[in-house]
């Protein structure tokens, strides 16, 4: 059996004395290092999530500046589109006009071409009838 006598007081302060210098050597420095990691776990979290927003704002910025000069894109190339478009009809106006304004000289040029042959024509036809009836009937016709 258990005998309840002064050893077990020595024990007991025996224990308190190990616990007294456990606590002072193992476990305030053991908790002081495991206070120190977590608050270290704690900054590094806060950093991480720092960084991630700081990162997600900036990859909201960029799609932002990527969607601006996608718009901008657009707009100038219809812009350009625009201008190619009126320069083409002020080009195709100026060509069918002068095309029109050469087709008009042309006509005229043939037309009084025409009637210079027609004219030459028939004063050779003229010429050549008088000679035909003057070979056909053996003398010249006047």
């Amino acid at each position: 059996m258990i005998e309840l006598n002064w050893t077990l007081f020595l024990q007991f302060a025996n224990f308190m004395i190990l616990m007294a210098v456990l606590n002072a050597v193992l476990f305030k420095p053991l908790r002081g290092v495991l206070s120190e990691r977590r608050a270290t776990m704690e900054g590094a979290r806060a950093r991480i999530a720092e960084l991630e927003e700081q990162a997600t704002a900036q990859q909201a910025r960029y799609d932002q500046q990527l969607q601006d000069a996608r718009l901008q894109a657009t707009r100038q190339r219809a812009e350009l589109r625009r201008a190619a478009q009126q320069e083409e009809g002020t080009i195709l106006g100026n060509a069918n006009r002068q095309a029109g304004t050469r087709l008009n000289t042309l006509k005229e040029q043939i037309g009084a071409d025409a009637a210079t042959a027609r004219q030459v024509l028939r004063a050779e036809t003229e010429s050549l009838a008088r000679q035909i009836a003057g070979k056909v009937l053996g003398r010249a016709i006047q």
